[in-house]
């Protein structure tokens, strides 16, 4: 499989069985050109800088072909109207998306603080490899390849990270959700991440539009 990593939390994935785009939000600009791209956008919560609403919005009333997956917090907005193409995600699920299989597992985002109240997200294991967490640190009871590590934002915590990296315990790991960290703090996330510090794996840091065959 191939990932190619855009700004933020945005990805894509894909093989010869076909692609998915996972959380094109507002801190991608080319979420439109990302969702022209693709038929399956799977979306993890509904905070802004994981789904531009607009965007998909837009596509919906424009494309017959686009399917969105999502909390119903994020896709019940466009079930009139788009009921064939547009899938409520609930841990547990199993379906196939834009030709490759995927696997949800949630609950919650992760505690920003007990007056901001937690909303709904699920992370995808997507192909049997690649998992995206959303805005949570959730380990899947299963295996997992290539595990994407949020390093970044008002819920983040370096020694979580790490913890959380150990109990999934993946053959590699890739940087998001690092669009609040100047390269100074990219490269102190990579040192604690790595197998001189305290992961057995080195974390990938991507620039946007760059590619890695997982």
């Amino acid at each position: 499989m191939k990932l190619t990593k855009y700004a933020h939390a945005c990805v894509v994935v894909e093989d010869e069985r076909g692609a998915v785009l996972v959380d094109p939000g507002a801190f991608t600009p080319n979420a439109a050109e990302l969702v022209a791209s693709v038929r399956a956008v799977l979306v993890t919560h509904e905070h802004f800088d994981h789904v531009d609403v607009g965007v998909l919005d837009d596509a919906l009333g424009r494309r017959d072909d686009l399917h969105v997956y999502g909390p119903g917090t994020v896709v019940d907005r466009w079930v009139e109207g788009h009921s064939d193409r547009v899938h409520r995600v609930r841990p547990g699920d199993r379906f196939t998306a834009g030709g490759l299989p995927v696997a949800a597992f949630g609950g919650q985002h992760a505690a920003i603080h007990a007056d901001v109240p937690r909303v709904d997200n699920v992370g995808y294991l997507v192909g049997g490899t690649v998992f995206h967490p959303g805005d949570a640190y959730l380990v899947p009871d299963e295996r997992v390849s290539t595990l994407l590590v949020p390093t970044s934002g008002p819920w983040t915590k370096l020694g979580d990270a790490v913890d959380y990296v150990r109990a999934v315990d993946p053959d590699r790991i890739v940087q998001i959700h690092e669009v609040m960290l100047s390269d100074l703090g990219q490269a102190s996330v990579s040192r604690f991440l790595s197998p001189e510090q305290l992961s057995k794996v080195a974390l990938t840091v991507l620039p946007a539009g760059a590619s890695i065959d997982v």
